[in-house]
């Protein structure tokens, strides 16, 4: 994995803003309507193309395919695996159920994606491997020539797919998550072995408190969140530590987020995951002054952080000099060349889903170059 041994280097989450008509193609092949294959591949192939070069004009180091072939982040692997059927109740997160009118204002102004949920009803198995293989062949044809310092590609982590895929097949939570990771863990391997920085998503760590283990007190999550980061490692086996980063969050949605756990009740979980570079949400209003919380915490010497300078659920453009800001914060303690800079989480997690501008998402990401130059000329005097 490049550090910024130079200069402070950029990347951000993973998923980009999709055209519009790989979105409306995306979600007909969601809902099973009849669309011509061969043109749907070659969308998805021209739009990683596209947006490997508008990473690259922005001034991001550190690109990625935008996860342009998936409906979501979180739940594409239903598409790859056997096991999963129908669909499941939605639960809505604790924060967004204080608040019942603002969680319809906000559905009604389509801050829900439209994604099938289904339940795992069987024994989870590989299906296929062309939509991954495919991935990796558009990304590895857009990143060529492009000019880019690295390219990166997201997985889900188990514990996501769990949180988003309800289990109704399994004699237990824990056999569940070991049935994911063994079919992730060739995922994880096969983007390793094509060259790219594996980051693996792991909202599971910290949004699934107030979604998928709402009942629960604070104390008992983090006995979940600690079997998590188990299995996650075993997947890791054959992956090295510093070609993989993980991305942590509590959710990329505007709302009330006062449900959200505090990142020092879960910081000595997240840092025994093996990924070498953690990403965090650092400049939203509900986490920005935690930063706080990570220079007073014991960070293991081989961690690299990538906190999010930038926030990606509204249409602000951060001031490069905030940015500047945000990145030396985290340079003091843990030294520059251990920081990447990022973005709070991703543009576009689910297809369609998302307030965030598609043009003005590029402009956020030029912002976080900018400041990243600021931030550099500062820590390189």
């Amino acid at each position: 994995m490049k550090s910024s041994t130079e200069r402070i280097l950029t990347t951000h989450v993973g998923s980009l803003p999709r055209s519009l008509d790989l979105s409306d193609m995306l979600l007909k092949k969601e809902f099973g309507e009849a669309q011509d294959e061969a043109t749907f591949k070659k969308r998805v192939h021209e739009d990683v193309r596209e947006v490997v070069a508008k990473q690259i004009e922005a001034g991001i180091d550190i690109v990625s395919d935008g996860e342009m072939s998936k409906i979501g982040y979180a739940t594409y692997i239903k598409d790859r695996c056997e096991g999963f059927s129908g669909d499941s109740a939605r639960r809505p997160p604790a924060d967004l159920a204080a608040y019942p009118a603002y969680m319809q204002k906000s559905s009604e102004m389509g801050q829900a994606p439209k994604i099938m949920r289904p339940v795992c009803s069987g024994e989870i198995r590989i299906k296929e491997t062309d939509s991954l293989k495919q991935d990796i062949a558009n990304f590895q044809g857009a990143l060529e020539g492009s000019g880019a310092t690295q390219g990166f590609m997201n997985a889900a982590s188990p514990g996501v797919i769990c949180a988003f895929l309800p289990n109704e097949f399994y004699s237990s939570e824990g056999d569940y998550l070991e049935a994911l990771a063994a079919v992730m863990k060739e995922e994880y391997e096969a983007i390793h072995a094509a060259g790219f920085v594996l980051q693996v998503d792991c909202p599971d760590l910290a949004m699934a408190r107030h979604t998928q283990y709402g009942d629960l007190s604070d104390k008992e999550f983090v006995v979940h969140a600690e079997r998590h980061v188990e299995v996650l490692n075993a997947a890791l086996e054959n992956v090295p530590a510093d070609m993989s980063r993980m991305h942590l969050c509590w959710g990329n949605y505007e709302g009330p987020h006062h449900c959200d756990i505090p990142v020092e009740k879960i910081l000595h979980v997240v840092t025994r995951a093996k990924p070498q570079a953690i990403s965090f949400e650092a400049s939203n209003p509900r986490h920005a002054h935690e930063w706080r919380k990570w220079r007073d915490a014991d960070i293991p010497e081989d961690k690299v952080l990538m906190p999010g300078v930038i926030d990606s659920v509204t249409n602000f453009i951060d001031h490069p000099e905030g940015v500047a800001e945000r990145i030396c914060k985290f340079a003091d303690i843990v030294g520059r060349e251990r920081v990447l800079a990022g973005s709070d989480c991703g543009f576009a997690t689910f297809a369609g889903f998302g307030k965030v501008d598609p043009e003005i998402a590029y402009a956020k990401l030029g912002a976080l170059a900018a400041g990243a130059r600021i931030a550099s000329e500062a820590l390189w005097p």
